[in-house]
């Protein structure tokens, strides 16, 4: 049984962690191409992509980290941390990438999605009705 439940974990709440990280890992070897023809339109649409990416990779670790049994605090502080620096190694790793430049300010920009994610979690959710509060409890955020 124990190793039903240890399976289960690393299939349904690890591996979507290892998934989404390893997406972020291919895309960010990849050379970075033009959004938009319009300048600030290409910043925008890359920078609102560094927040739903970190902000999905934030909600996935803590989940998982849930499922562990770890606490709601101490979950919120390990996938906050965990999000920004594999946003900061991230940044490291397209130091590596031809045409890509490792930027401070996208570290801040995936820390902005991962804290986003965690307020989401703490203060919007649980004044949800009732139909998302149990959506959350299905997905093992709460």
């Amino acid at each position: 049984m124990k190793n039903k439940k240890f399976f289960e974990t690393l299939i349904f709440y690890w591996l979507p962690v290892i998934a989404w990280s390893a997406i972020i890992f291919i895309f960010s070897a990849q050379p970075t191409g033009v959004a938009s023809e319009i300048d600030w339109q290409d910043f925008f649409l890359k920078k609102s992509a560094h927040v739903v990416v970190f902000f999905v990779l934030c909600t996935l670790t803590y989940r998982a980290l849930l499922r562990e049994g770890v606490s709601k605090k101490k979950a919120t502080v390990c996938a906050l941390l965990f999000s920004i620096l594999y946003g900061a190694s991230d940044e490291f790793h397209q130091s590596f990438t031809p045409g890509r430049d490792p930027r401070v300010r996208d570290v801040l920009i995936d820390t902005v999605g991962a804290l986003l994610a965690i307020y989401i979690i703490w203060n919007i959710v649980p004044k949800m009705p009732e139909s998302i509060k149990n959506l959350a409890k299905r997905a093992g955020l709460h």
